[in-house]
């Protein structure tokens, strides 16, 4: 069978990694500016397009994070997170993504009087009026921010408590990761872990295997967000592996942001081929002018990855998504059975006593 972008896009999907004010779509951020008297660097749909995606323009972190000061500016008010919210669930439902975790932090939201349990239930609204009409499934991560207050953290942390079983389904830190150590934030993860919540953290993507190990050892982490840089140190690489800890892998942030100096030098498909639990992920759909078909894409060009390669791909991420255990189980085999029915793709070694979710 033929790998195409055709064929590529009606593979049911899984994504755990996409924040939702990276993902927004720019004709909604020029109508959302119009409508709510925002200041835009411009109303030039073509020039705001430029601005806002990276392209080939790569830099820093910190620099791809500036765009965010665009997107966050028109998602102020509860029904344009709610609108967000939904659009990304038609967005990804074009693509055939079955499930997706979406990510973002409410204290940025908070500009124009929103409260934080304010925008919760306009996100949760929003995908949950996309599940009825998309038939989509999501769930929320609440992210902390590395280069904002530890006390900030735990108050999202609290917050994520709150909204346990309510939409919220994990805890995530973001943000500039060098000179902003995971382990500054360890009492929000204590009170997360606690409450028995489900945790990831970006790490291993702009800073080195030590950002992973606080992440892992100080913070508690259950998944790891990019882990880009993980293969520095072999012996924690054994770790993540042993434990099977997944990686959310992000490629072409990861080379938007210099966390890889070329996409063939990625080390996705070394860790595929170790044996880690890798995904596949956006991360900013916007931002680096992506969808998983698109990263789907790349891995078959770069690295090979034919479709037995994408069902483990996709059946991996369904066993990490931050549900309960029989909800990931159904999931999966509903995955399986469209991907036996639709593509002829059984998996070489079938557990049928767990239906492929153990570990």
């Amino acid at each position: 069978m033929t790998l195409n972008k055709d064929l590529l896009k009606r593979l049911p999907k899984v994504e755990l990694h996409c924040h939702l004010d990276g993902s927004l779509r720019v004709d909604t951020i020029l109508d959302l500016a119009q409508k709510n008297k925002v200041s835009l660097p411009t109303f030039q749909r073509d020039r705001l397009d430029k601005i806002l995606k990276i392209g080939k323009k790569r830099g820093s972190l910190e620099e791809y994070l500036e765009r965010f000061s665009i997107t966050l500016s028109v998602l102020q008010t509860p029904d344009a997170l709610e609108r967000a919210a939904f659009e990304l669930i038609e967005d990804v439902a074009e693509e055939n993504v079955r499930y997706i975790e979406v990510r973002y932090s409410p204290v940025l939201h908070t500009n124009k009087g929103m409260t934080p349990e304010d925008s919760i239930n306009a996100v949760r609204k929003g995908l949950k009026n996309g599940e009825r009409a998309f038939k989509v499934k999501s769930g929320i991560i609440v992210c902390g921010i590395r280069n904002i207050s530890p006390a900030t953290s735990l108050k999202l942390a609290d917050l994520t408590v709150r909204y346990k079983n309510q939409g919220v389904v994990g805890f995530d830190l973001a943000g500039a990761e060098e000179n902003f150590p995971a382990k500054d934030h360890r009492a929000a993860f204590y009170l997360i872990l606690n409450n028995n919540i489900n945790a990831t953290i970006h790490a291993g993507e702009a800073f080195g295997p030590a950002s992973i190990h606080q992440a892992l050892h100080y913070c508690g982490a259950h998944r790891i967000g990019h882990g880009t840089r993980l293969k520095e140190d072999r012996d924690l690489m054994n770790y993540v592996n042993d434990h099977r800890i997944p990686l959310e892998i992000c490629l072409t942030s990861n080379w938007h942001t210099h966390s890889v100096r070329s996409l063939k030098y990625h080390p996705m498909r070394y860790y595929y081929n170790q044996g880690i639990r890798v995904t596949l992920n956006t991360d900013n759909r916007l931002i680096s002018d992506t969808t998983l078909t698109k990263e789907f894409l790349l891995v078959n060009h770069l690295y090979g990855f034919s479709l037995h390669d994408f069902r483990e791909v996709t059946i991996t991420a369904m066993k990490s998504a931050f549900l309960s255990y029989n909800k990931r189980k159904q999931m999966i085999r509903n995955i399986a059975e469209e991907l036996e029915s639709e593509f002829g793709l059984m998996p070489e070694f079938i557990d049928q006593s767990e239906n492929e979710v153990a570990k």
